[in-house]
């Protein structure tokens, strides 16, 4: 069978996250204590397909220790079992809690940060333990059910890729496991008929492609790339994050990122492309 577990902050989408992998077909079960689940799997009637768990600081046995042995239990029987991360900012956590009039699960006779603070140190340590985070702090409901259903919605093993532009004046992407840097490419912004566009518009990418180091630094990057895909997977590693970062994450990184994915996909590779920073400005407004 195989199981998902799914884990992280309260507020940072678990509950998204656990009722899209139910749309596409995985059985749902939130919040049963750790101990009971290898049970639940094994009993007469649980899921031939697939099952997924949510699980928190909530959960009655919650613990480091008795996740990991409910993990290595249900490996022991043969399962195959992923687990999902769920992360986000301290800041944009409290303004969700504060927006949505929601009390801290484990805040409800204090202050909502208290609660964020206190859950962060219980459960933080997971976070090393996934095989895969989502960082949602910059992401809507609807971002998060997208990626759930990339990520999730194949039933063979392969490699999922993820493909995000950034603007490094915002910060590196958390979750990024290669991070390239294409500012040293001719800069659209610049043109002011350019300006306002993006590096998904035709004129940016022809602009950047007519710079003199283009096609020998993209002909490198795909040299490099490639290789390293196939040892990933060797490795065990079952999703994989690219970023592409340039100065305001709206035109160089954009055409690199939605290049390598359309290279990436050629090469029939599960891929999916975001770009973090588009709009940004207008989100901060």
């Amino acid at each position: 069978m195989r199981i998902i577990i799914i884990t992280g902050l309260s507020g940072a989408g678990k509950s998204v996250a656990l009722r899209t992998l139910e749309d596409i077909g995985c059985e749902a079960v939130d919040n049963a204590p750790l101990s009971l689940i290898p049970s639940l799997v094994a009993s007469e009637g649980s899921p031939q397909h697939a099952l997924a768990i949510g699980t928190d600081a909530r959960s009655r046995d919650f613990s480091i220790a008795t996740l990991e042995e409910m993990i290595a239990e249900l490996k022991s029987q043969g399962h195959s079992v992923q687990l999902l991360y769920l992360d986000c900012d301290t800041e944009v956590l409290q303004r969700r809690f504060t927006e949505t009039r929601r009390k801290h699960p484990l805040a409800l006779d204090r202050p909502v940060m208290d609660g964020i603070i206190h859950e962060r140190s219980l459960i933080a340590p997971v976070r090393g333990m996934a095989d895969l985070v989502f960082d949602t702090s910059e992401w809507n409901g609807s971002d998060l059910r997208s990626a759930v259903r990339e990520f999730y919605g194949g039933e063979t093993r392969a490699l999922s890729i993820f493909v995000t532009s950034f603007s490094f004046r915002r910060g590196l992407p958390r979750d990024a496991d290669l991070v390239f840097d294409v500012r040293f490419l001719r800069n659209p912004f610049y043109d002011r008929g350019l300006r306002s566009l993006t590096g998904r518009d035709p004129g940016v990418a022809a602009f950047i492609e007519s710079d003199p180091g283009f096609s020998d630094f993209f002909n490198n990057l795909k040299r490099l790339i490639e290789p390293l895909l196939p040892r990933y997977l060797q490795e065990g590693k079952s999703y994989l994050t690219i970023a592409i970062g340039c100065t305001g994450g709206l035109h160089r990184s954009v055409f690199i990122a939605e290049k390598l994915a359309g290279f990436l996909k050629q090469k029939e590779y599960k891929v999916g492309v975001r770009h973090r920073d588009i709009g940004a400005e207008n989100k901060e407004k």
